[in-house]
């Protein structure tokens, strides 16, 4: 594996520079600079004598991108070139109070999260570093936290970066697994009803299409307790924080229901989020809102190796392929407070109907469009306006199915989020090992966000237990 990448990292050294593809060059803008942020969570204290043997011999040969800077050319395209990469440069070691509390260093692991969440990447290096916290705290007894500028590639293509550095726990020689990505078959249609699909598809494509584009320039979500509409330049401080649901729960909630997986973990989000707008201001409870939720582009069953991914040919490619779909969130009406189930069902039907369109492809096509006539920085302005005219953002990702370990350094969990953007609320999904960790990145001061935990875990409480009794309903 090492020596392929080094052949084609020697190769791409010969090389001058690469360009940086369109989305890269409109997330590190002067109106967008987009970071992934990524937390493993050790169990036990990480051996910091390895830090910069491992990013040497595993990291930096995934892909020539994390050795190389942004520079425009004399058009004003960015390219990305090779430079000396000093490992010191991208380590920090954070020194917090010894003897401490789990608690006390819960705490301080937050506010250092929170920090250098909203902090810059100097320009002048490669753009990504390592932070190592080895202080325990109440989910780990030492914390790796990863921070990478959106421009290197989407979070399925670091996905792939972080499973070519780790390994299976159990079974070191096994590779890992993840749950299948594989949509289920569609039956077969007669004519009429595959007329009346095509009828659908391109009714719904116009009306997606039209009101993505209002929604990105003139329509704006209602200021409510998840959308502050600030206006300002400037960065907001922000507070990261997580929760975690069984997945094994999910999947029952998802069989009884006859869903899919990714509705009822939208159900259960659009309903704690309803549920914390009302408590704050009663009112909210109906006020317009959207969600923007990221889609992976690919057209791919599951996740592939760097190797792959780097390949010319590849289904899918490292780099950014993804988009976005503007969902309405259902409002915290009357019928809804007595049947939570109903959000699932409502996220249901907004979800099909958005998969019965075009509005995907279209939406790029349109940006690509926008970026040839009027250059990126208006891409990236319209992509900002689009992110502070919504409520909220959504994005997910399929974590191993079996334990893994870095270096011998076992991972107890691990979770990621967005930073950079605009908007007030930012909800990030993953799985590992049968679990589900829901991050939200919350404008702070603004967003409580311990109220807005309690209210997810409530919605998924009362979800559970509304399937449990629909169930025995239906057999009765």
């Amino acid at each position: 594996m090492d020596e392929k990448r080094w052949r084609m990292m020697e190769q791409y050294h010969e090389e001058e520079a690469m360009p940086v593809s369109p989305t890269g060059q409109y997330f590190n803008s002067s109106t967008l600079c987009i970071y992934i942020i990524g937390v493993l969570e050790l169990k036990v204290a990480f051996d910091e004598s390895q830090a910069m043997p491992l990013l040497q011999r595993l990291f930096l040969p995934i892909n020539p991108r994390f050795s190389s800077i942004m520079v425009e050319d004399e058009r004003g395209n960015k390219q990305w070139k090779k430079v000396p990469v000093n490992l010191k440069d991208h380590i920090s070691i954070p020194l917090f109070p010894n003897f401490m509390s789990k608690q006390s260093y819960d705490k301080y692991f937050a506010d250092y999260l929170s920090k250098i969440a909203t902090e810059n990447l100097p320009q002048d290096r490669p753009l990504w570093e390592v932070h190592i916290v080895n202080y325990p705290t109440s989910s780990a007894t030492s914390s790796i936290i990863f921070k990478l500028h959106h421009a290197l590639g989407d979070g399925y293509s670091l996905m792939g970066a972080l499973i070519s550095c780790l390994q299976r726990a159990d079974h070191p020689n096994l590779p890992l697994s993840f749950p299948s990505l594989k949509p289920s078959k569609s039956v077969n249609e007669n004519f009429l009803g595959k007329f009346s699909s095509l009828m659908s598809f391109a009714y719904n494509t116009v009306v997606d299409l039209w009101w993505g584009i209002m929604k990105s320039s003139v329509i704006e979500d209602d200021e409510t307790p998840i959308r502050s509409g600030f206006k300002g330049g400037k960065s907001r401080p922000i507070a990261i924080s997580t929760t975690e649901f069984s997945l094994d729960q999910i999947k029952l909630i998802k069989s009884r229901l006859g869903v899919t997986i990714n509705d009822v973990i939208t159900g259960i989000i659009f309903h704690g989020t309803r549920l914390y707008m009302q408590e704050i201001n009663d009112k909210s409870k109906v006020a317009n809102s959207t969600a923007l939720v990221l889609l992976n582009t690919r057209n791919v069953e599951g996740y592939q190796s760097v190797d792959d991914m780097l390949n010319a040919k590849a289904k899918g490619p490292w780099g950014n392929h993804f988009t976005f779909l503007h969902v309405p969130i259902p409002k915290l009406e009357n019928g809804r407070i007595s049947n939570p189930l109903g959000f699932i069902w409502e996220a249901h039907n907004i979800i099909k109907r958005k998969k019965q369109s075009s509005v995907v492809p279209l939406t790029g096509m349109l940006l690509d469009i926008e970026s040839k006539i009027k250059g990126y920085e208006a891409v990236a302005k319209h992509i900002h306006g689009t992110l502070s005219r919504s409520s909220m953002v959504i994005t997910n990702l399929i974590g191993p199915s079996q334990p893994m370990s870095l270096a011998n350094h076992p991972v107890k969990g691990l979770y990621f989020t967005l930073a950079g953007g605009p908007e007030s609320l930012v909800i990030s999904i993953m799985s590992y090992m049968g679990v589900l960790r829901v991050a939200l990145k919350t404008e702070k001061h603004f967003i409580d966000e311990h109220k807005l935990n309690s209210c997810i875990k409530c919605a998924f409480e009362t979800t559970l237990k509304a399937a449990l009794e629909f169930s025995q309903e239906t057999k009765t």
